[in-house]
């Protein structure tokens, strides 16, 4: 069972192609995203760009990007290393607290990007160097289905019943 939560653990080593964008506003995610699908298709060493292992990349990608905007301090850096075996994305931000992840939530308020990615990552974490915090997770190429994906616990209250 993978763990939702975020633990303190370094960036792992990764050797391979390496993108990276320094990312403003929310309003930069669509470019980034084609720009991120357009080299993913350029090599042919690579999952082809509308696989399910490109989709997964890049959702989580948006997913950890989004958050360090939203939440973390600017300015952000995203950075993808891709190898034959696996995609290591590292987002980091100047806001040095730990990454919150949403438990006993409703996911119908969200907040539950960060347990998406976690569902993804082989492994994944968030670590702090200097004055920049970076929050990383390794996407195998190939991955290994979870037989008992963890999700938060839903905060259940009763609601009325609506006849129609």
């Amino acid at each position: 069972m993978l763990s939702p939560h975020w633990t303190s653990a370094p960036v792992p080593p990764a050797s391979g192609e390496v993108w990276a964008w320094d990312v403003g506003s929310v309003a930069d995610l669509p470019a980034i995203r084609r720009q991120l699908r357009t080299r993913l298709n350029a090599d042919g060493g690579l999952p082809d760009a509308n696989s399910a292992a490109a989709e997964r990349v890049i959702l989580a990608f948006d997913e950890l990007v989004s958050n360090a905007l939203r939440h973390g301090r600017g300015p952000v850096h995203a950075q993808v290393t891709a190898s034959a075996d696996c995609f290591l994305l590292d987002v980091s931000d100047a806001a040095v607290d730990q990454p919150p992840t949403a438990v006993d939530r409703d996911p119908a308020y969200g907040g539950m990007g960060l347990h998406l990615v976690a569902a993804y990552a082989g492994s994944h974490g968030f670590h702090l160097r200097g004055v920049r915090k970076h929050v990383w997770a390794a996407l195998p190429v190939e991955p290994q289905p979870d037989p008992d994906p963890v999700l938060p616990r839903a905060r259940l209250r009763k609601t009325p019943r609506l006849d129609y």
